[in-house]
């Protein structure tokens, strides 16, 4: 998309959720966004659909789990963000559907968001890249639960059991990562805040790349390629891309 086509991120807003299926998936796309706008005094929670338990080949689920749980909270601490919950569907094989929309429009009612983000559903990643399943089904349901938090009509449990009144104060849907943005956020103190995010990911990181691995080197050469591609696309300066869907 040229540059003319992209639009400076929405900064009218106070509380963020991000909504995405693993451990790392936000340090891989969004994170060095979110330092800059947490520094700026907003609010932004982390919701992690799986606890990234079948990530690491060479560790067992529960082992594994602990590991990756440990890892996003220092991770995210690192940006800003303080509360990280996790809904404990399968890594692997969340499956589509009323559940995970239930719990998706339940989280977003506790923490009654303006922004929602998630990270890429689209079928690709941009140049023939197939996305993951967890990916795809996730994101997707972030944009349907956007709509279902604030219907009074679906999900009315959680309205009476739960006492989670509707939401309907969702005013955008920021999709990281996504091979279609539409917005731009420009970076730069966030830079270094993101990196060493994505380097909290050790064991994910050495499981994934090999164990002589240096995770921040390699979190400094991913997320500076990724944010001077953005720039490219932007005006010139390092950007985190989103694809935004208005509500």
């Amino acid at each position: 998309m040229p540059a003319e086509h992209l639009s400076p991120m929405p900064k009218d807003w106070q509380r963020a959720l991000a909504v995405v299926a693993h451990p790392d998936d936000l340090e891989y796309g969004a994170a060095a966004a979110i330092a800059e706008w947490t520094a700026a005094g907003r609010e932004v929670s982390y919701l992690l659909v799986t606890r990234g338990e079948a990530g690491i080949d060479g560790l067992a689920p529960a082992e594994c789990a602990a590991v990756r749980v440990k890892e996003q909270q220092a991770g995210a601490a690192l940006v800003g963000v303080h509360t990280v919950e996790f809904l404990d569907h399968h890594d692997g094989v969340i499956e589509p559907g009323r559940t995970l929309r239930r719990d998706l429009s339940a989280a977003i009612r506790r923490h009654r968001p303006e922004l929602l983000i998630t990270l890429n559903h689209h079928d690709t990643w941009g140049g023939g890249h197939w996305n993951s399943p967890d990916h795809r089904v996730v994101g997707r349901a972030v944009l349907d639960a956007a709509g279902d938090a604030g219907n009074r009509w679906i999900f009315r449990d959680l309205t009476g059991a739960k006492g989670l009144v509707p939401w309907n104060g969702v005013r955008w849907v920021a999709v990281a990562g996504s091979p279609h943005p539409t917005h731009a956020a420009e970076v730069g103190p966030g830079i270094d805040r993101a990196v060493a995010s994505l380097a909290a990911h050790a064991t994910y990181i050495k499981g994934l790349r090999g164990p002589e691995q240096d995770p921040h080197t390699y979190a400094r050469t991913f997320i500076e390629q990724m944010l001077r591609n953005g720039g490219e696309r932007y005006r010139g300066h390092p950007a985190t891309l989103f694809q935004v869907f208005p509500r």
